[in-house]
């Protein structure tokens, strides 16, 4: 079954290979066992379980909690050649009783529906369905100890018993151990076997920027944006008034950019996801209220404007960069300012003491001098035995020295104001500030009134912070964020413990910014042929109406502007090209790159790389003899060929394969099932006995017969 399930792959989503534990997965469904399975965003997900639907009997239901990821999934699904649907509340009844009589002919495979419209209309929905698998896609919603707890997912656990003998797929990125085992008892599921992938994306390099003043923090921004010219990326913010202040700044520095929260009107929201989704809006500064249905495989980095409440989270946030395996940026700019707002958050809302908890770690994560992707994995129970190398830590080790003395100087600070001031005050009576709530309270009678001057405001903000994270000062959340000393921090103020402390990185980058505008961008041929590629694949997804990545991911794209495929059997070796895309759109990327390749001069004397082959080939050289005159592969020559015979150049391919052969290529296509144009299946089913440069020409002469008839 595994080995139909490689075909699959290939045929429709275009890889030779599944990625660990895939296999693992598919075999486990078809067996019809549960799996619960955490997988990484961008890790192959959703394969798990569309494949499988392919090869069994019904209807796959996958229940989705957004109708935009739905729409995505669908339109992705139908691109590559796949029979699906969604049901959800836009669609009118008749349009609704159009999909299920559809799913009821079996005419459609996997059928994309939302927790409350499956509860509502079960009956009829897997009546008309027919259920072969249920997936629960984003199964985290499920727990209230998960990060985007869902009531309305909790009320599926009765499917489990009402469909003994349905396979159940549990499918999320993000969830902690308690999470997991909520998920498994919520839906009720029978000896699931757990599934975790590497959490790990390498691809993504990691960056926390401490203490950054908001003008500053836009200012690098802008910068940043400039330098990655088309690149699209979301800016997260805490509050909706944030998002729009930002927004509004990057327009004005020329930037394309809109915001998204949920205090707009909901065609706005939806204006801004399509445009973003269409390639047409290059920025978003969103709540995390934007996100979650989006599955834009090109998002190439992501900025934390402020400090995300949790792990979790923050980790899904940074997932939407580089889903296509490119290498994608994340930031993240921290704030004291961040850390008390957010302590307010969660003090004040449900679940207080975990949600105090979660924050804590996120925090220490930030603060970390160590290997950030090393902590951001041990979250989720993994362990990596070296430093990544990408991340800012990595990259600049931190150094450490004595801070004894500094430290002390703020406890005394602290003890002497009785341990009731926050941060601010006790910065101020550092640095000798004589504003009126320092004399009017005789802080600036204090012998620590003015012992730190020689640092500067935003310094000590961080250097408390570093005391916070190693337990030397704690916060009285309840008490106005009031510092007061622990027992260590009394032991290092007493002179019975010394302390290091690490030396703080410079926070300007103006100069570093700076120098790169003075370096001047060179455009490489790839990156040019890649320019080229993105427009054609621009035109079909305008003219089909769907997200240009939908047609091919970046990685795909970027393939073939390093591979340079000059026919067919080149092109689908390129991973991300499967059969239904190959004959959909293969044709016209190979064109714009034998175009690209023939270079604008060549053109202009040549008029047409096929004409030239023509020329050459009435000249009577042999499609050898023709590669190596034009400098190309002996497959392009054959290509050329086949090419100028379907279109009546060429009367005859005769001479280079014979009407047995192409009897024997008619025998494979019939036993292949007849619609296949890949010629590796023909190839192994021949038992190598035809070269595949005779293939090609064999499947232009049954194509030429065909249209002929």
């Amino acid at each position: 079954m595994i080995s139909s399930a490689q075909e699959i792959l290939k045929k429709h989503f275009g890889f030779d290979h599944f990625r660990p534990q895939q296999a693992e997965i598919i075999e486990r469904v078809l067996d019809k066992k549960d799996a619960l399975v955490l997988m990484p965003t961008g890790g192959g997900k959703s394969i798990c379980f569309q494949l499988p639907a392919l090869l069994m009997e019904g209807t796959c239901i996958v229940v989705s909690p957004l109708i935009s990821l739905m729409k995505d999934q669908v339109d992705a699904l139908k691109v590559n050649g796949i029979k699906a649907e969604f049901l959800n509340s836009t669609q009118s009844f008749n349009d609704q009783q159009e999909m299920l009589e559809a799913c009821f002919r079996g005419e459609v495979k996997l059928l994309y529906v939302s927790p409350e419209k499956l509860l509502t209309d079960l009956d009829q929905i897997t009546r008309m369905a027919k259920p072969a698998i249920f997936a629960i896609d984003e199964a985290h919603c499920i727990s209230s100890w998960g990060h985007d707890f869902r009531p309305e997912y909790t009320k599926m656990g009765f499917l489990r018993e009402r469909f003994a003998d349905i396979p159940f797929i549990a499918l999320t990125a993000t969830a902690d151990k308690v999470t997991r085992k909520d998920i498994s008892k919520q839906l009720k599921l029978r000896e699931p076997r757990l599934f975790i992938s590497s959490f790990d994306r390498k691809n993504l390099s990691l960056d926390v920027r401490i203490g950054v003043k908001p003008k500053q923090k836009t200012e690098e921004i802008i910068s940043f944006i400039r330098g990655r010219k088309d690149q699209s990326g979301i800016i997260y913010c805490l509050s909706r008034n944030t998002c729009d202040d930002l927004a509004e700044k990057l327009k004005s520095a020329g930037i394309n950019a809109d915001s998204y929260h949920a205090g707009m009107s909901s065609e706005d929201r939806a204006r801004v996801q399509e445009d973003f989704i269409n390639d047409d809006l290059q920025i978003v500064c969103a709540t995390i209220a934007f996100g979650m249905g989006i599955d834009k495989s090109n998002v190439r980095w992501i900025i934390h404007f402020n400090m995300p409440k949790n792990m979790e989270g923050y980790y899904q946030e940074i997932g939407r960069a580089g889903r296509d395996g490119l290498p994608s940026e994340t930031i993240l700019y921290y704030s004291y300012a961040d850390i008390m707002l957010l302590n307010k958050f969660a003090s004040e809302g449900g679940q207080r003491e975990i949600n105090l908890e979660k924050l804590k770690r996120i925090q220490h994560y930030a603060e970390a001098d160590s290997c950030r992707r090393k902590i951001l994995l041990n979250y989720f129970s993994e362990t990596l035995p070296e430093n990544c190398g990408n991340c800012d830590v990595c990259k600049n080790p931190r150094k450490h020295f004595d801070g004894t003395v500094l430290v002390q100087k703020a406890l005394s600070a602290i003890v002497r104001m009785n341990e009731k001031e926050g941060s601010q005050m006790v910065i101020d009576v550092l640095r000798g500030s004589m504003r009126a709530e320092i004399t009017y309270a005789k802080y600036d009678q204090l012998k620590t009134h003015g012992a730190g001057s020689e640092i500067s405001s935003l310094d000590w903000q961080r250097y408390l912070m570093q005391m916070l994270n190693v337990g030397v000062l704690e916060m009285a959340y309840d008490e106005n964020f009031a510092l007061k000393l622990t027992a260590l921090g009394k032991e290092i103020l007493f002179g019975k413990k010394k302390i290091e402390l690490t030396v703080l990185q410079l926070l300007d980058r103006k100069e570093s910014s700076a120098a790169e505008k003075k370096v001047k961008r060179t455009v490489a041929p790839a990156e040019e042929l890649f320019d080229r590629l993105r427009n054609v694949r621009r035109d079909f997804a305008m003219k089909e109406n769907v997200p240009a990545y939908i047609i091919f991911s970046d990685a795909t794209l970027q393939a073939m502007a390093s591979e340079k495929p000059r026919n067919r059997l080149e092109m689908l070796d390129v991973a991300g090209v499967g059969e239904h895309k190959l004959e959909r759109y293969g044709q016209a990327f190979i064109d714009a790159i034998l175009d690209f390749m023939e270079g604008p001069a060549s053109k202009a004397q040549k008029g047409n790389t096929y004409q030239e082959t023509l020329l050459l080939y009435r000249q009577g050289l042999k499609p050898e003899e023709i590669a190596i005159h034009r400098k190309m592969s002996p497959q392009t020559a054959y290509s050329h060929l086949a090419y100028l015979y379907l279109r009546g150049n060429i009367n005859s391919l005769e001479e280079f394969v014979s009407w047995q052969e192409v009897e024997q290529v008619k025998k494979a296509l019939k036993f292949l099932g007849g619609s296949t144009k890949a010629m590796k299946p023909i190839f192994e089913h021949l038992n190598e006995s035809i070269s595949y440069l005779k293939i090609r020409l064999a499947l232009a002469v049954i194509e030429k017969e065909a249209e002929d008839k």
